[in-house]
């Protein structure tokens, strides 16, 4: 029966490349359709003049999740990448001759912290200890659920662990609680930049996130991200996934709370089942007619978002001596970059920002002798947009840069592109021109975050970085593994 069954996904991102597998591997025809010329949405790759550019994630985090998803198809993420972990993990800098690097042992990362605050390599272990505890239980009974309702949640079991995980604690109390120093601080904090909130505002629950950091470990595919889609893609295809790019969809035809068809630049496409892997707040509110969204516009007005980010490419034709592969320059204070984001939402007066260099760790990224560059400044999302404002920041970073490292790159450049607000949107359909998706509040936790299920639609579940269980490459992963099982569920009843 599942053989004759047509399911439409629309979105190549990570979402829909793991639910279009996973439901041809239980037998239904499925069929992505991608808006643009490659699949991976946002880690797209871009190559020009012997460089080659992961355009959107850069940190390999969480190797335990890759390994589960390829382990459902008799897959192990060797068989289609080399990983390689990165020691030191990343680098930070908080100013010219102050630094501080990530060892990928623990041993040299507890001395490290002690030398910096006494004391602190026994707090580092109590710390990462509870970590740990959150990481193995949200990742166990938590982050695989579908979160359609509290009820859920409500059972003592759960509750209990509600507690110990430590959901109605902020990370900013949590870290303190152990830690003084405020490069120590700064340290545990960052990997919040990644869920799109203040410290303040994030549950210590993800302080799971630094057993992710600190104890599983930075980790480089080589080749590059894109090594990651490939794989996926791969895998589906295997499984006879047909993957349709430049096919954007205009609209999802929906009669007597069914949807029939998804009409696209390229024709019609009739299915049984439809999942929604593109922008969530696209889907809703541009491709569905108003009496069967989810929610309103004021609802998604009223979401708290994610930043956006302004990147920069950039090539050059010059090895650069003292960067490491990932470096954060931590030189400027948090709160005011925070409260330029969050509060009073503008381009930012004193930045921070991430720069990456993949040709440290792989030479195939980049021509002998060069050097291949990710410039990345968090900014808020919904702000306006223009090749001035990109350029005004891209002296600002390229002068701290220089100015911290002692290393000149002005110079030396031999490609250079930006990525910002306005081609997120364009790109992705990107609510606001997010990076990130939804922020990971308390307010947007779990069953709080928009629902993966279209409430008056009875065979169109949502997927992706706006719903369950969040931002980033690993939780987009399973939230395609979770509408798979929820979508597998519903046909089987039908």
């Amino acid at each position: 029966m599942s053989k004759n069954k047509q399911v439409i996904v629309i979105g190549a991102g990570f979402s829909g490349l793991s639910a279009a597998a996973l439901m041809a591997k239980a037998g239904y025809q499925v069929t992505i359709l991608e808006k643009n010329d490659q699949p991976g949405g946002r880690a797209s790759v871009w190559e020009q003049d012997g460089f080659r550019f992961d355009m959107g994630p850069s940190w390999y985090w969480m190797p335990d999740v890759f390994e589960n998803y390829f382990a459902l198809f008799d897959k192990k993420p060797g068989d289609f990448y080399e990983l390689k972990r990165l020691d030191p993990a990343y680098r930070i800098y908080f100013g010219k001759g102050d630094l501080l690097e990530v060892p990928a042992g623990m041993d040299q990362l507890e001395a490290r912290f002690e030398k910096i605050e006494t004391g602190s390599s026994k707090a580092l272990r109590a710390f990462l200890s509870q970590a740990a505890y959150k990481y193995k239980a949200g990742m166990g009974e938590y982050v695989f659920k579908p979160s359609h309702s509290a009820n859920e949640y409500f059972n003592l079991k759960l509750l209990r662990k509600s507690f110990s995980l430590q959901l109605l604690t902020s990370m900013s109390r949590h870290v303190r609680k152990y830690f003084k120093d405020p490069r120590l601080i700064k340290l545990l904090e960052f990997p919040v930049l990644f869920l799109g909130a203040r410290p303040q505002n994030t549950p210590a629950l993800y302080s799971m996130m630094n057993y992710a950091d600190l104890v599983l470990g930075t980790w480089y595919p080589m080749g590059g991200m894109n090594e990651i889609v490939k794989a996926m893609a791969k895998v589906a295809e295997e499984l006879g996934v047909q993957i349709c790019l430049g096919t954007e969809v205009s609209k999802i035809d929906i009669e007597n709370g069914m949807a029939k068809k998804v009409c696209t630049n390229k024709g019609d496409y009739p299915a049984d089942f439809f999942i929604a892997g593109a922008d969530y707040e696209h889907v809703d509110q541009h491709l569905i007619q108003e009496p069967y969204r989810n929610y309103t516009k004021k609802y998604w007005d009223n979401r708290t978002l994610s930043p956006s980010c302004l990147i920069w490419y950039i090539g050059t034709n010059k090895k650069i001596a003292d960067i490491r592969h990932h470096n954060l320059f931590f030189d400027e204070e948090f709160e005011q970059h925070a409260d330029d984001i969050y509060t009073d939402p503008k381009w930012p007066k004193k930045p921070l920002f991430y720069v990456c260099c993949p040709s440290k760790t792989d030479n195939s990224v980049a021509p002998e002798n060069g050097e291949n560059l990710f410039f990345l400044m968090p900014v808020a999302p919904g702000l306006e947009d223009n090749d001035t404002l990109r350029e005004q920041y891209f002296d600002l970073m390229i002068t701290r840069f220089e100015a911290i490292t002692g290393e000149s790159i002005r110079n030396d450049i031999l490609v250079k592109r930006s990525y910002a607000l306005n081609d997120f949107k364009a790109d992705y359909h990107s609510f606001k021109g997010n990076a990130y998706g939804l922020a990971n509040t308390l307010k947007q936790t779990a069953f709080l975050k928009p629902a993966i299920r279209a409430r008056n639609i009875k065979n169109l579940l949502y997927t992706g970085q706006l719903t369950v269980p969040g931002p980033g490459v690993p939780p987009a992963i399973i939230s395609g593994q979770v509408v798979a099982a929820e979508a597998l569920r519903y046909l089987k009843r039908v």
